[in-house]
């Protein structure tokens, strides 16, 4: 079984040579190449976290190089069940993508770049969470990054370029700390493997800890967008294709959120900065959520509520008990899915009204009462309405909190509760607007297509069609046939209104409606699953045992 651990990594990095080698020319074959293979890594995920439960930790040595010197996977319960919820996820929107047609018509390169991009960000993805040591745990960023800039920049127009470049350059700096993180823990231990690290860091003065500790948590805070590193987030994310940026809001920052768990339970215990994981918990739940309420675009609101519901998972890292981290790694499979699911239904609304801006849609319960259900039950679920996932994690976490008893545990707490009831409050305006109210006069009419105008200077035009903060601006509607095939938001130069919605799309969006609903019913196994994985990272010595063989 061992054996199989380095393949979620390899079958991503093998399928994107052959999407590279077929390309335009077999496009068909492309589609199956990557499908084929996203259902064999959640396969193999599903295995893995199904014998790291029943046998304990999986370790492989690549090319039979012991610690420190080699390169080490490991696939333990968490790291099993995130690659599994990973795969689900990234399947689905792969799929949600085909059917939007934005893989399939992409004629301005020489090759069709969705496939090999998105691949190369799933190999990068499954790294992180299999990685055994920090330089393995970058060289994952590293991948992440390269494929996440093609994938924000896709069609290269002025809103995602610029969005893009933000993204890369606090990336960079991400990588550039992390990086000299990295030297400094292997000049004070000899050392970046993550089961060596476990018994040497102790070894080092506390100042020197303390020092590593916090360079990497402001390094994997910067991806897991906690705040106050999270203003990149809002203007990045809402500019790129849906498929894109579903996947990045629902999987990429709990990337970070799975690198703050493994270091602090396996390389620092002890909780020495838990009250400054706390304080910056409550500030990302706070300050997200007003955000969220003083947006009306649709993107930018789920942006903000991604933010402020980051702050529930770094409460249970900040507590660092085995009912916190029980209950985080709940909310992290739960949020996962859940904002996933959101921002492909904003995908679907925008195919359907022309655009996410609030104060422009209406009718839409009416219209398509699909769309509303496949929005209504997510919504709900982020929320925390019992008895679904999300208030399965929030009620962990809140126990976890008032059993520790502390004040900063009771202030989360409190604060934890109110965040929830704003973004019930911030659903339920979504759904006001967008759903249930009737169609306003300027909503885009079936048919319209509404073409950019962005290759040209688009800052200097202020005229009556723009539409400001949805990132269409310079984009001006004309009456087209309805069914008019173009590729909507993969170059953003068109979107055409359509009273049916893509098949696909709406199955590949009740797909991850219905994992969402899968996690409360089986929230029995589930919540057993994540109660032993904390006690695993509690312990350590499973894992030091798996890797050092002893």
């Amino acid at each position: 079984m061992n054996a199989l651990v380095p393949l979620p990594v390899l079958l991503p990095l093998c399928a994107t040579g052959l999407s590279l080698a077929f390309g335009t020319r077999l496009k068909q074959f492309q589609r199956f190449i990557s499908v084929a293979v996203l259902t064999a890594v959640l396969g193999l995920s599903a295995a893995l976290m199904i014998a790291a439960d029943m046998n304990g930790p999986l370790s492989v040595h690549l090319g039979d190089f012991a610690p420190p010197l080699g390169i080490t996977l490991v696939a333990d319960r968490l790291s099993g069940l995130m690659l599994t919820v990973s795969s689900a996820v990234t399947l689905c929107v792969l799929v949600y993508s085909l059917g939007q047609g934005m893989a399939d018509r992409d004629e301005e390169t020489p090759v069709a770049v969705f496939h090999p991009a998105y691949l190369i960000l799933v190999a990068g993805v499954s790294c992180t969470f299999l990685a055994g040591d920090l330089v393995n745990l970058y060289v994952g960023f590293e991948i992440m990054l390269v494929a996440s800039f093609v994938l924000l920049t896709l069609g290269g127009t002025g809103p995602r370029i610029r969005a893009g470049s933000t993204y890369v350059i606090i990336s960079l700096f991400s990588s550039m700390l992390f990086l000299t993180a990295i030297a400094m823990t292997y000049a004070a231990t000899g050392t970046a493997n993550f089961a060596q690290l476990a018994g040497r860091l102790a070894e080092l003065p506390l100042g020197v800890q303390t020092l590593i500790q916090g360079m990497l948590l402001t390094v994997f805070a910067i991806k897991a967008a906690v705040f106050p590193l999270a203003a990149w987030l809002p203007d990045s994310y809402p500019t790129a294709p849906a498929p894109v940026t579903a996947v990045f809001a629902g999987l990429l920052t709990k990337v970070g959120v799975y690198c703050m768990l493994r270091t602090e339970t396996l390389l620092f215990p002890g909780n020495r900065l838990g009250d400054l994981l706390m304080a910056a918990a409550l500030a990302s739940m706070v300050v997200g959520i007003l955000g969220a309420v003083a947006q009306t675009d649709l993107k930018r609101l789920l942006s903000f509520t991604l933010i402020s519901h980051i702050g529930y998972m770094v409460f249970g890292i900040g507590l660092a008990t085995r009912e916190a981290y029980g209950g985080a790694i709940v909310y992290v499979v739960h949020h996962i899915t859940v904002q996933t699911t959101l921002f492909l239904v904003a995908g679907l609304i925008e195919r359907r009204g022309g655009t996410t801006e609030l104060t422009r849609l209406g009718g839409i319960a009416k219209a398509a009462p699909v769309l509303g259900l496949l929005f209504f039950v997510p919504a709900m679920n982020l929320a925390g309405i019992p008895p679904l996932s999300g208030f399965i994690g929030k009620l962990g976490l809140m126990r976890a909190g008032v059993a520790d008893g502390s004040v900063w545990a009771w202030i989360l707490v409190i604060g934890s509760t109110a965040t929830s009831l704003l973004t019930l409050y911030v659903m339920a305006k979504v759904w006001n607007l967008a759903f249930w109210r009737a169609a306003p006069p300027g909503q885009a009419a079936d048919g319209t297509v509404l073409e950019s105008d962005d290759d040209s200077d688009d800052d200097t035009d202020e005229g009556p069609d723009r539409m400001p903060g949805t990132g269409d601006e310079g984009v001006r509607p004309r009456h087209e046939p309805a069914g008019r095939a173009v590729a909507a938001t993969l170059h953003g130069h068109a979107v055409t209104t359509t009273t049916r919605l893509p098949r696909l799309m709406t199955w590949a969006t009740a797909a991850t409606v219905a994992l969402g609903l899968a996690y409360t019913v089986f929230a029995g196994p589930l919540t057993a699953y994540t109660d032993r994985s904390a006690a695993e990272l509690i312990a350590r010595v499973p894992y030091v045992e798996a890797v050092l063989g002893r």
